[in-house]
This record gives C-alpha cells, structure tokens and sequence, in this order.
C-alpha cells in the first residue's frame, strides 16, 4: 500500500485538530469526535494541551484512504512552537493549511505558506468553519490570492455559510466557471496547455484539466482550496477525495540504503528513548546496528535497534522492520536527538527552515535543594525541542533557556511541575543578541614558547563575512601540516567556542582561518614507554584554540546586535496620531504607510524585545481594531552600551590564566614565570 505522509497546518484556532478528528472519525479510527474544548481529541494527548485547549507537540496518526496509508502530523499552530512545524515539514509528502472562513488569513498562517512555497512541499488550503457566523468565503478567497498566492482556486461553492445549515458543492465538469478558471490557472504553468487551448478549446477536455491539476498540485505550482467544517463535516468528503487525487505519495526504494530522519523525540515509561522516524530509503530491521548523525555533524557509533513500532490504522502495531515511505518508532537508540539523520545515506531537509528562537530567559528552582532535578528536567525538554538552547552559567548556578515567546514559558514553567515535580522562577525574558566581527583580528600561540602550555602551535584569524552567512572554517596552512585527527580538533573547538563571544553573545557572519599550526609527534624514551609530556594530543588543540581564537576576537573587535521583527500593522486611519508616540517610544521604524479608506497599513521594523507592549497596548490605542503581524527580518546594531551576557563554565575568556597557573604548577614552573 502507498503512503503519504500527511501535515495539517494553520494559525492558532483555526481548527485544524478538529479537522484531524473528523478525518479520523470518516476513515473510522474513532468512533465519537473529540472537543478540543472538552480536551478529549485523539491527538492532544498530553494533560497541558488538553487543558489550555492548543497543540503543543506534533502528534502521528494513521488512517487507510483510497487504497492509501495516510499518516496524518497534526501539529502546533502557535508561533511559540514554531520549531514543531519546522521539524514536521522536513518529513512531509504534503500538506493541508487550515483557514478559518471567520477570522480569514492571519499572520502565522502567512508564515507557514511561504515557508511550504519556499520547500515546494505540495499543499491544498482548505477553509474551515464556514458553518460559524461571520463566515464569508468569497473575502477569504480574495484574502488567499492577496496575501498567500494567487494560483489558488476554488474547488466548491459554499450554500448558506454562516449557519449550521452551510452546505458544500463541488465544482465539476458541469460548471463552465470553473472550466475557465481552472484552464486559466493551469495555462500559466503550462505553455503546451495554453497552445491547445488557443487551437481549440473543445479539444481541452475536463479530465485533461482534472489531470494536468493534480500534476501541477504535486509539483507545488497551483493550490486547489477547498471549503467545510470540521464541527459539521460539510465538504469533508470533497476534501478526502482530493488528498489522494491531488497530492504525491511517498516514494524511496525499499531495498536502498538506509536514510530516515528523527523528527521527534519521547521518553517510554521506563525513561527510554523514542525516536519517531520517516524513512526516506531502505528498511530498518530490529536488531540492525543503526548510524546516525546531527545536521552537518559527523557520524555517531551505531546503536542497535531494539524494537520498532509503525504508524497504522490508528494503532501503533510492533513490527520487525520499517521500510521507505513510512514512519515508526525505534528503540534502543540511547544518543538519538531530535533533527538526527539516520542511517548511512544523507536523508533530505535537514536543515532549518523558520527563524531561530529571539528571547532568552533565565530559570531558577524555587527550592535550592531542586536545582539538579531542574537541570535534569530541562535536559529531557531539550532532547525533545533542541532550539530552547539549554545554557549553564556555572559561576552563578543559573540555566537560559531559548524561546520563541512568552506562552512558551508559561508551557515550560507549567510541564516542569506537573510532569518532573520541579517549581521554578522564571526571570523577565531579553532579547537573544549575536555578535558579529567589526574588522580582521588575528592571534597565535607557538609549541614550547612561552606563555603557551600546551604541546600545539595554532594560529587563527578572524574575518567578517557578509550578514546572514553565518561562521566558516578555512585553512592557509598545508592540509597534511599534521594529523588529520589535530585539525579536526581545531574545526570543531573552533566553533564551539564562537557560541560565546567577548560579550557572551553567538558570533556569527565570520570567516575563521587557522594561519599557524605544528606539533610534536608521538615520542616515548628509550625503553618505549610513550610519553605525554613529549607528545602532542588532540587535548591540546582543544584546549589551546578557545584561548587563541578569543585573543583574536578582542584584536578584531565585535559589536552587539539585537534581532528585530518586521512588522505590518493595520488599524483605523484614525487611531494613527494616538499610535505614533508610542511606536517612536518603542524604537519602531515605520517604512511604508497607505491609507486606504478608513483604514491605515504600516510595515516596518521594530526590535523583539518591544513586541510584547507593542502588543500589549495595541487594543487600547485603536478600539480593539488594530491587527498586528509580526515575522523575524534578522538583526540591527545595538546603540550605546553593548550589553553583556553571563558567561558558562567553559568560557575561553576567564580560564586562560587559571589554565596557565595549572600546567605550571604540575611542571614544577614559578606561576609567575
């Protein structure tokens, strides 16, 4: 049987796990539709989504369709959980966006489409809710074409929206309408189509249309939008039949190699790992010894699997083997990490698709005698979600987390004393800042001169490189200069120790060069015993680097920059002189303003960490009216001061001396020497 790997999509309530439900409850999954109200849905499994009525975690599962496996991933639709979806869409065959036919395109729901444009992963739009007051899918339709893409097209007529009566009619052969619409659409695509249709139009027939749909759905050039309600189940039969008539199923050879990607990451009730995984190629087998590996990261010691589960007809049955083009659960993989690649081949979209989390918190245990468990807790939440940036600052005893916004928080806050009995303080979150070099700076230690302890010559220099390219590695000295084992020390020291800056920031947009290296090579005396203090080691290289490439830093100099937001704010022409002093207070540039109407349209910048009263005052300054959207636009330089963060356990910058009184110390040398 084919698969299809299956993502439903959407803003926050626009009902896309009701609709979940009602997919399950027509392929008889379940027997009686879930509320999310009632917090009795199939997928909202954990007691804090049940409670807050949202989706926190993606959710796998499977339903039989028209000959068909479909493995439907509900997932979060709060921008908080962002990094959910991202790590859904790398496993994804196709996708549903969900619109309420109410509330019409919103802000994530714009985020999201770009993102499956900017993939090409092959989506349908389907409009939810027509049956609720307030429902007017004609705007929608218009809201769709201006705001998410103008090859959409309607697929059904909607009788009577805004009541429970609303019905769903889909549009066929019959409909002259439709015929053009869709001949227009598809012509834009097609140039073959267009000739035939300039020739002879009669020539063009409906089924040939239908097809060249389907083909250009699954190529991700044109979006059919359909229209329902998951409360109601109107023009959920239209929608099941186009899932398996518009989108692609999954393909990959059975008897490849093995290439699957971790999307997901559990703990069994004994504390074992689970890892959810899409096979892309090949067939895991119990009992298989299994590599995997982290984005760009070399490959770990294989573990061996010691159970599997695969996602079918509503159950999770244990099987022998997962094969190409399904998901299941493996056991026995200790060191899996969520975003870990498996197998030996490279699977596809490993890498990161939305913006990386912009604030940063702080987070304490409201009873000392807890700060372990906190830190094992909040190392179990990082293996499922690694964006939250798990950072310990020894000297102080106090642990940042990553985040994407304050409801994340508040889940974090609320999860650690409900699933790990840990209470904890959270302080007020600041912006996540990063540090890019302002000029070339350069550094070098050599073997056996002093101040130098270390059995290693490195030199480093550091260059800027443009916005957005994130940290290199290159070399200017011979690659055979020594080992192989040596410089892969200096490459990976090297960019561990570029996630802490002079400020305590990330550097990012660099080049780092390494100009010096040497070493002494493996000696021992004359009985043949080896000798460390003769012999040079990985170890040295690893200590040296951080210390060299911080001189370098502080040479080069960095500057501190802030992420900002580019906003879009619609409010009532009106309400613009109220507004203004307060977006100048806030630090936010406006760069276009149109005034339509009675109603005014600002786009600009403005920095994270004024969102949240930007917000916060919005609904007082403009009757409740204002609609504000909001989306990552990169970093801007902080003026004045730079500001400092605190500093870990393995900061390069304040171990360097203690580092040097040490050697000194078990060498028998003066400290001062």
């Amino acid at each position: 049987m084919h698969a299809l790997n299956l993502g439903i999509l959407a803003h926050v309530d626009a009902g896309k796990t009701s609709l979940t439900e009602r997919l399950l409850y027509a392929a008889g999954v379940i027997d009686e539709i879930g509320s999310v109200d009632d917090g009795s849905t199939r997928t909202d499994s954990l007691a804090l989504e049940r409670r807050r009525g949202i989706t926190i975690q993606s959710a796998v599962v499977s339903f039989a369709l028209n000959g068909v496996t479909v493995n439907l991933l509900d997932t979060p639709g709060h921008p908080d959980f962002i990094a959910e979806v991202e790590r859904v869409l790398n496993v994804l065959d196709g996708a549903v966006l969900v619109v309420s036919a109410v509330e019409g395109v919103q802000a994530q729901t714009r985020v999201l489409m770009r993102t499956l444009q900017r993939l090409c992963i092959p989506t349908l739009i389907f409009v939810n809710k027509v049956d609720r007051r307030g429902a007017d899918g004609e705007r929608v339709l218009r809201q769709i074409a201006g705001r998410l893409t103008p090859d959409a097209v309607a697929m059904a007529a909607v009788d009577g929206p805004g009541t429970r009566a609303a019905r769903v009619t889909p549009y066929g052969a019959a409909g002259t309408g439709f015929t053009e619409r869709l001949a227009d659409l598809l012509t834009r695509h097609d140039d073959a189509l267009l000739a035939a249709c300039v020739e002879d139009p009669s020539a063009v027939s409906y089924g040939l249309l239908r097809g060249e749909l389907a083909a250009q759905t699954r190529r991700g050039l044109v979006h059919p939008v359909f229209f329902g309600s998951a409360v109601t189940g109107a023009g959920l039969e239209t929608l099941r039949a186009g899932l398996t008539e518009l989108l692609p199923t999954a393909t990959g050879a059975a008897d490849g190699p093995v290439s699957g990607t971790v999307f997901k990451v559990e703990r069994g009730p004994a504390g074992e790992k689970i890892a959810y995984v899409r096979m892309f190629s090949g067939t895991v087998r119990t009992r298989d010894p299994l590599p995997f590996h982290g984005p760009g990261a070399p490959r770990r010691s294989p573990a061996k699997v010691t159970a599997i589960s695969v996602f079918d007809r509503g159950a999770e049955p244990r099987r022998d083997a997962v094969a190409a083009g399904r998901i299941g659960k493996l056991w026995g993989l200790g060191d899996i990490r969520t975003g870990d690649g498996i197998g030996s081949a490279e699977a596809p979209g490993s890498r990161q698709h939305f913006a990386p989390p912009t604030l940063e918190t702080v987070v304490v245990p409201r009873r000392p005698a807890d700060r372990r468990a906190l830190h094992l807790a909040l190392t179990r939440l990082a293996e499922q979600d690694p964006l939250i940036g798990l950072r310990r600052d020894g000297p102080r005893g106090q642990t940042s987390l990553s985040l994407y916004g304050e409801v994340q928080k508040e889940v974090i806050e609320a999860t650690l004393a409900e699933e790990f009995g840990v209470e904890a303080d959270f302080h007020a979150t600041t912006p996540l800042c990063i540090e890019r070099p302002a000029g070339p700076g350069a550094a070098f230690e050599i073997i056996a001169e002093d101040p130098n302890p270390f059995l290693a010559t490195v030199g480093l220099r550091v260059d800027p490189a443009p916005a957005g390219a994130g940290s290199d590695f290159r070399l200017e000295v011979e690659l055979g200069s020594m080992p192989h084992a040596f410089m892969k020390a200096v490459e990976e020291t090297v960019h561990e120790t570029l996630r802490q800056g002079v400020y305590g920031w990330q550097v990012e947009d660099c080049t780092v060069t390494l100009t010096h290296s040497g070493y002494w090579a493996r000696q021992s005396h004359a009985h043949g015993v080896f000798d460390k203090s003769m012999s040079s080691t990985s170890g040295d290289f690893r200590q040296l680097t951080p210390l060299v490439l911080m001189d370098a830093l502080r040479r080069a100099g960095t500057r501190v920059y802030e992420p900002v937001h580019r906003f879009r704010l619609e409010i009532p022409a009106d309400t613009l002189g109220p507004l203004s002093p307060l977006l100048a207070r806030l630090h936010a540039v406006p760069r276009t303003q149109t005034v339509r109407d009675a109603e005014c349209l600002l786009e600009g910048e403005i920095p994270v960490a004024r969102v949240h009263e930007l917000e916060r005052r919005l609904p007082g300054l403009t009757r409740g009216e204002g609609v504000l959207e909001c989306t990552f636009a990169g970093y801007q330089p902080v003026h004045g001061e730079f500001p400092v963060r605190a500093r870990t356990d393995h900061d390069p910058l304040h171990r360097k001396e203690y580092l040097l009184k040490v050697v000194r110390r078990v060498a028998g040398r003066p400290e001062g020497g």
